[in-house]
This record gives structure tokens, C-alpha cells and sequence, in this order.
């Protein structure tokens, strides 16, 4: 570890638990992660222009560029203060650990336990107060929209504006810390509970100041919301706007790539004219010579304007991996991106074929993973192509953004294709019909408890998805990898009839892995054999079975039978948290019969 730095984080951190305006704990210090202005240059450039065309919907911002986290130089660890990923400490009230002044402390139980509430202009040079330690108070101010705050502790206290600069104390009644057991104190005897900040219709915290520490002191804006009280600690302060997309190479592709190694000079070219003017460069006349002047315009449009259009990217991912011949995987691969053979037909033994139509090998792929943004206290749902509504309230990590931080894994994975014919008549059955109206009616409930909600995603979605899970837990029993490593991309695209899974492990390194996955597509016919005999029963039945999403007691809107004991996986694998899960769309369960998509399957 660098001696002058506080800590050290993996790259793929820095976009997801460590981003830009996470709160995080430091070992004497509690700190807000700076946004990206601040970041040591020159950084690492990735390239992915179908990422970059979702970023450009996603934060207005025309052509975004994708950089890599930096990491400490080797060469400068003899300096002091180190650049690397700046941090400001926040929040800057405090607690002083020992309770009372002197003579209030008082140990009888009797008394509740009572200490002093302190900002930081009251503590020392070794950031104590009268000689006791201090920690940072787990209470700010926060709002949907990203923003937070400190807690205006005088106004709380007060219930509103008043000249009192009294002493503050938060007194503890009882031993778990529960907002209930806690009690703000002004020495003027004005007092107030906890609890009372939690209520967002009392708007006890006042509205939201717009603040954004991680961008600075002087980065407030407008806001619209009212301050919600946030515990600095929780699982709600911060959620990643995290979106992915795989290298995978269109038509075209080599002379796309030579373009986007001539990008710093290319991308001021708009017609034929300015190209000539820069193919007046040795080395780049070199290296279009093998193309023609408009097939490079066109590529250089692609660019700017992006390579897929309106289609999504996950409809153009698995469109071009359909094209993929037949083959084991032993041959040279073309690209170093991305290598996938189509499983012989005729090398499969299973009795799924007429349902999953192709097996696809995907011996090596890149996934570029970049943070578009974050929010707080309500994670936004992404939809089924992995994107995110463009009226999703999300906080900037930058200033004036241009550039996003992202990272590149390699890997590799096993893709489904399940026949087109199979779903439409697996959707025409009657008690299919019944069981996804009753997701539906499920889902309506979820969305009036939340702020631009994506569409439901159908059926076949949530039929595709619940698999995806069930054959992550059997995989991850052979293929070597846990199945917290294992993840999932599903397909869903009506309009050109492509329904797949792709179940891929991926890893920052140099190679990516190993194999042991992509092996597993010869023995497919038996990992969805043993994944459906296993979720037919779930060990929580008949109470999982019986569950309806529809059920307003539980509020389990997304799911249907699904739960600990039979399809939900660690979040890490899932691309919708856990949600729009119903085991039987898939199997025969003891509640219902009728809508399996594999109806023989199982032991019920």
C-alpha cells in the first residue's frame, strides 16, 4: 500500500461501492468520494461506442468518453499527499465518544446516556474535544435526487429559525441505537425524537439545499424535494447508475477499429473534403489505405452518432452472436475481443431442443461497465435492455460532465437461444394468460409506490429471467465458479422474435478465465434438467408456491413463486435486484400447473 494514501480500492470498486459521492468510512475519518474533476491525469481511455451511445441518451451529453479509474504511480509513493481519488471529509458533526462535561456523567442506569453533539470548529488539532475522542454522527439530510447534507441540528431541535447557540446533546435510552431510543437536546431545554426526522409529511429537515460536498463547497443547485434523514451507513446512500455492454463486432468492424485508433484526429472530420485534408498524414493514409474515403466517412458518422441507432444494445449483441458458425472454439479467433462458436446440432443429446433452438460457446468476450451517475435512498430500475429512463433523477458525478469512468473485463460465458415458436405458443395457453396478468396486477402496485418506473417487462421476460437463475445455481455446481461470480444477460426483443440468456463470468485480469464455464454448454441438457427438477420443489412450499404478486399484505409486488429457497440469487448476478422472478412460468409448482413453459419438468 502507497504510505501517504488512506486506503486502496480494486478499479472496479471505484464505479460501484467507492464511487463518486459515496459515503464511506475511513479508519479515523468518515469521507464523500470526490466526482471525476479531480482525478490525476492522463488517464486510460476505453473505447465502446455502443456504452457510449447509452451514456449520450442517458446524460444529454453529445460524445462522451470513457477513462479508467487512476492508480497510485510506483514512482511518486515517496511523496507526502499522493493524487489519486480525492475524498472530503464529511459529514462535520460529531460525537464525542464520553458522555458529559464532568460532572454530568453519570453512570446509574437511571439516567439515559447523554453526549455532547459537536461541529468540527469545537474540536482541536488532534480532533478531540477536551481531551475525549470524537466520531462522526451516522445522521444527514439527504433527497432522491442525489443530494445531502448536513442536519441543520439547531433548527431540528428548535422546530425551526432560532438565535440559540446552546449546547447540544443526543441522548441514548436504550442499548440498539433505534431512532425511537434517541432524543436531541439543546442546553436551553428544547428537545426533540429522532424518530420525528424520519417523517417525511412533518418535513421536520425542511426541503432539500442542492448540496453536492462531492463536487465541492460551492456545487449546490436547485432542488425540488424535501430532506429525507439518511444514515450515512445504510444500503440506501448510494446506488450506482451502473450500465454495461459487451465488445462484441459488427459489420464493418475492422474498419471501425482502425477508425477508433485514429479517433483524436478523425473525429474533427464531418465530409470527404476534411478527410483528404488529414489522409495528408503519413501514417494515417497508411492506415485507410485499404479502405474507401466513403466507407471511412461512414464509419466515422458511426461514431459520432452511434453504431446501433434506435435498436438496443442488447438486441444488436445477440443478433450478432446468431451469426456465429458452428464450431468448437479450437479455431484462431479474429477478434481479440470476442470469440463464440454455435454448438454443433447434431452433438446434442438433450430433449430440450425444440425449446432452446442454439447453444452458443462464448469462449471469450469484453464487458465495459461505466457509472453514468448515482441517486440515494431509491435505486431506479433499469429496463430490460439495461437502461435507464431518461427522466430518472440522478446526480452528476461531475461538474460539467464529458467523460464517465469505466472499466473492461474479460471472460467468458454460455448463451441460450430459445425458439421464437416455442414462447409465442407457451404465450397463447389460457392459464399463462391468468398468471401473468397476476404479475401485472403485482407490478401495478409496485409502481404507484415509485418515481418513474420502467415498463413491465412481459412474460417471456420474467419466464427467461427466473431460468437465467435457476441454471446460475446448477452451473455453479460444475463449472468451477461460485455462483456469486456467475452473471446473467437476458434477451427479450418481440419485434425480431431473439429470446436468449447469456450466463457469463468475467474478471479485470489480463486473460479474463479460464474455461470452466464455457465446457458446460456440452453438457446443457443436463444442467436444465437437474435446474428444473431442483426448482419444481421449493423448501419454503406450499407458502412460496401459494404467493400471488398481486398479495398487498407481503408487498412482494415483483414476485411471484420466488424466494430464498428457490430462484433468488446474490445480487451480484442479477441484472434487476432480485425482481420479476416466478418459478412457475417455468415449472409446475404445487399452486399452479397450467403455465410452466416446461410443463413435463419437475417432481411435483
Amino acid at each position: 500500500m502507497n504510505p501517504g494514501s488512506t486506503g486502496q480500492i480494486r478499479r472496479s470498486q471505484v464505479i460501484t461501492t467507492y464511487g463518486p459521492g459515496a459515503l464511506i468510512d475511513l479508519p479515523r475519518d468518515s469521507a464523500i468520494v470526490a466526482g471525476v474533476d479531480g482525478w490525476t491525469q492522463p488517464l486510460e481511455r476505453l473505447d465502446e461506442p455502443r456504452l457510449q451511445r447509452i451514456l449520450s441518451r442517458m446524460t444529454d451529453v453529445l460524445h462522451p468518453e470513457l477513462y479508467v479509474p487512476p492508480t497510485p504511480d510506483p514512482a511518486k509513493y515517496w511523496l507526502k499527499f499522493p493524487r489519486g481519488i480525492d475524498a472530503y471529509r464529511f459529514p462535520e458533526w460529531f460525537v464525542a465518544q464520553d458522555s458529559g462535561d464532568g460532572g454530568d456523567d453519570d453512570p446509574s442506569p437511571a439516567r439515559p446516556r447523554s453526549r455532547r453533539l459537536l461541529h468540527r470548529k469545537h474540536l482541536d488539532e488532534r480532533r478531540r474535544y477536551n481531551g475525549r475522542p470524537v466520531v462522526a454522527t451516522r445522521f444527514v439530510r439527504a433527497c432522491p435526487k442525489g443530494h445531502v447534507d448536513e442536519l441543520d441540528w439547531y433548527g431540528f431541535v428548535h422546530r425551526g429559525p432560532k438565535e440559540c447557540l446552546g449546547r447540544l446533546r443526543l441522548d441514548e435510552t436504550g442499548a440498539t441505537g433505534e431512532l425511537a431510543n434517541l432524543r436531541v437536546r439543546c442546553g436551553c431545554g428544547a428537545s426533540r425524537l429522532m424518530t420525528e426526522a424520519n417523517e417525511i409529511s412533518a418535513n421536520a429537515l425542511g426541503h432539500c439545499s442542492g448540496a453536492r460536498p462531492w463536487l465541492g463547497p460551492n456545487a449546490n443547485e436547485d432542488c425540488r424535494h424535501r430532506s429525507r434523514l439518511l444514515i450515512r451507513t445504510a444500503t440506501n446512500a448510494y446506488f450506482p447508475l451502473l450500465v454495461r455492454a459487451l465488445s462484441i463486432p459488427d459489420k464493418g468492424a475492422e474498419i471501425d477499429r482502425v477508425v477508433a485508433d485514429l479517433w483524436d484526429q478523425l473525429m474533427a472530420v464531418d465530409d470527404l473534403t476534411e478527410l483528404t485534408v488529414f489522409k495528408k498524414l503519413p501514417h494515417i493514409a497508411e492506415a485507410l489505405a485499404a479502405f474507401d474515403d466513403t466507407d471511412v466517412l461512414d464509419a466515422i458518422r458511426r461514431r459520432k452518432e452511434g453504431p446501433v441507432g434506435d435498436r438496443s444494445v442488447k438486441g444488436v449483441e445477440i443478433e450478432a452472436m446468431m451469426g456465429v458458425p458452428e464450431g468448437f472454439g479450437d479455431d484462431v479467433p479474429i477478434d481479440p475481443k470476442f470469440h463464440a462458436r454455435k454448438y454443433p446440432a447434431h452433438r446434442r443429446t438433450d430433449s430440450y431442443k425444440t425449446s432452446v433452438a442454439d447453444v452458443i460457446q462464448v469462449h471469450r468476450l469484453r464487458e465495459v461497465l461505466a457509472l453514468g451517475g448515482f441517486t440515494r435512498l431509491e435505486a431506479p430500475m433499469p429496463d430490460i435492455d439495461g437502461e435507464y429512463r431518461n427522466d430518472v433523477e440522478r446526480a452528476e458525478i461531475s461538474i460539467d460532465p464529458e467523460w464517465f469512468p469505466a472499466v473492461e473485463n474479460r471472460g467468458e460465458g454460455v448463451l441460450l437461444r430459445f425458439s421464437p415458436e416455442a414462447i409465442r405458443s407457451w404465450k397463447a395457453r389460457p392459464a399463462v394468460a391468468r398468471r401473468i396478468g397476476d404479475l401485472e396486477s403485482g407490478y401495478a402496485g409496485w409502481r404507484r409506490q415509485r418515481r418513474n418506473p420502467p415498463d413491465f417487462p412481459g412474460g417471456p421476460y420474467v419466464m427467461l429471467h427466473t431460468l437465467s437463475h435457476m441454471l446460475i445455481q446448477s452451473l455453479s455446481a460444475r463449472c468451477g465458479y461460485p455462483a456469486a461470480s456467475i452473471r446473467e444477460r437476458i434477451y427479450v426483443d418481440d419485434e425480431n422474435r431473439l429470446y436468449g440468456v447469456l450466463l457469463y463470468t468475467s474478471s479485470p485480469d489480463a486473460e479474463g478465465t479460464l474455461g470452466g464455464l464455457v465446457q458446460q454448454a456440452r453438457h446443457i441438457g443436463d444442467h436444465i434438467g437437474q435446474a428444473l427438477e431442483t426448482a419444481s420443489l421449493c423448501s419454503n412450499d406450499p407458502v412460496c408456491a401459494q404467493h400471488s404478486a398481486a398479495d398487498s399484505v407481503e408487498e412482494r409486488w415483483l414476485h411471484g413463486a420466488a424466494c430464498h429457497g428457490c430462484v433468488l440469487v446474490a445480487e451480484t448476478s442479477c441484472e434487476m435486484w432480485n425482481d420479476y422472478l416466478d418459478r412457475a412460468l417455468v415449472v409446475p409448482t404445487l399452486a399452479e400447473r397450467g403455465a410452466a413453459f416446461f410443463p413435463d419438468a419437475g417432481v411435483v
